[in-house]
């Protein structure tokens, strides 16, 4: 049985509002550390335990959000008649839509 295009965007809908977390972990580790050392950003003032305690919260944490978004789509993908160029693009921009939104609203 294939799955109907509405199923992979509902799921990646799903998967996108816990992904608002890794999403705001690469802005702050972004903004506090590189664009901060090249001028664009200002670092936040309160953040003194430097940059590798970040890290280690930060890789583990996206590694295993991509990890099983990759896997839900490639379970998904095989089963969908959607060119792989198309798919996985719009499957991440699905997944990003809870993120935009916290953005637009708040």
């Amino acid at each position: 049985m294939r799955n109907k295009w509405w199923t992979v965007a509902a799921a990646n809908l799903a998967m996108g509002i816990p992904g608002v977390v890794p999403v705001w972990l690469l802005w702050f580790l972004a903004v506090n550390g590189p664009l901060a050392e090249l001028g664009w950003t200002v670092r936040e003032p309160t953040e003194n335990d430097g940059m590798m305690l970040w890290w280690v919260i930060v890789v583990p944490v996206v590694a295993a959000f991509v990890l099983l978004w990759w896997l839900a789509n490639d379970f998904a993908r095989r089963r969908n008649t959607a060119a792989a160029r198309v798919y996985w693009p719009v499957c991440a921009l699905v997944t990003l839509v809870p993120t935009f939104a916290l953005l637009i609203f708040l």
